[in-house]
């Protein structure tokens, strides 16, 4: 059975430890082990695999035609490097990659090349000089982290409004997607309807709105099941983390004007096999479209998890784990017969103990 990774295992290095010299201004760590782009907020998080995982975010150059400037893009780079295809985690609507925290470990300690990914505009990327951040350039920046850093066709693996990203991706950029995994898919909606003709100063009020702790409290209710107020609290905090940066705001209202995601008539066009994970008592997106999605996909198959809410990544890592693992090794099966990616098999033998 998959199980989390014990924290001592995943535990920041000591301080007195030796650290690589970062190449690019804008990611020195502090003392606590946080990179200094963090907001300062990151010291009051709870979370000990929130804290963790975001001592390993860093900002990497990525070059768009949008742009004079380098965008440093913040990720979490994978700890091993494999032969097999990398795993590539993109998040939610107005996310980051904090969202792997619980899952990303599970994933490493089988063995995986996994990346977890902030899309532009969201997450902790340095947009000072503020690109466009509508859904071409998402598109292209993402295409140039994955041209210049993960170099191999990957599976793509996009959670809610991510789902949408990665369809979009999918069909634009056939030749770096090996597989999808779409869990609990945003994909029906018709981008941000009504709300990309709110007159500016309407959309930053309610993009204030939306950063507040009451509203983000009300959407974790929303959200995930049976967990306690305290700790809803706390992934609150994680989960607006990156609003607290400066850029934020405009970024989102930018986001919100141009229009937003709409892939419902892209979706047959999806030529890779596709993973559907849903979590049964979603109550933000039914699970009726689980069933349209697996219909309307050429090569799709489908995985519901009982008692689990929006985000299962989050509230049940273990079975998310396990069902991409299951998927990965499909092939991966395949070429170890071959005398390939011995490790991999090593790793899942003794998950599935």
């Amino acid at each position: 059975m998959l199980a989390l990774p014990p924290i001592s295992a995943l535990a920041p290095r000591p301080k007195h430890a030796k650290r690589r010299a970062p190449k690019c201004p804008g990611v020195y760590s502090t003392l606590a082990g946080f990179p200094s782009f963090l907001p300062k907020e990151i010291e009051n998080i709870k979370d000990p695999f929130a804290r963790t995982f975001a001592t390993r975010i860093e900002r990497l150059p990525v070059s768009v035609s949008f742009s004079d400037n380098c965008i440093m893009s913040s990720c979490v780079r994978p700890l091993i490097r494999s032969k097999t295809s990398p795993v590539v985690l993109l998040h939610g609507f107005d996310s980051s990659c904090l969202e792997w925290r619980y899952t990303h470990p599970l994933l490493e300690e089988a063995g995986l090349e996994a990346w977890a990914v902030d899309i532009l505009g969201w997450g902790f990327s340095d947009l000072e000089r503020l690109p466009r951040c509508d859904v071409t350039s998402k598109r292209e920046h993402f295409y140039q982290l994955w041209n210049f850093y993960i170099k191999k066709p990957m599976i793509l693996v996009g959670p809610s409004l991510g789902a949408a990203v990665a369809i979009d991706f999918a069909v634009n950029h056939p030749e770096a997607v090996e597989k999808l995994i779409l869990i609990d898919a945003s994909v029906y909606a018709e981008g941000t309807g009504s709300l990309a003709d709110l007159p500016r100063v309407v959309a930053y009020a309610g993009v204030y709105l939306l950063k507040s702790i009451p509203v983000r409290l009300y959407a974790n209710f929303l959200t995930f099941t049976g967990i306690s107020f305290s700790t809803s609290l706390d992934w609150t905090n994680v989960g607006r983390l990156h609003c607290l940066l400066p850029w934020w705001e405009d970024a989102t209202v930018d986001f919100m004007i141009s229009g937003g995601y709409n892939v419902s008539s892209q979706i047959k066009q999806v030529n890779q096999k596709t993973l559907i994970i849903w979590g049964e008592n979603d109550r933000i997106i039914s699970n009726k479209l689980a069933v349209r999605l697996h219909c309307e996909l050429p090569n799709a198959i489908i995985r519901q998890l009982p008692e689990c809410g929006h985000l299962p990544h989050v509230e049940k890592p273990n079975s998310v784990a396990k069902l991409i693992l299951e998927y990965v090794q499909e092939d991966c099966y395949k070429e170890m017969e071959c005398g390939r990616s011995p490790t991999l098999k090593l790793h899942s033998q003794s998950l599935h103990k």
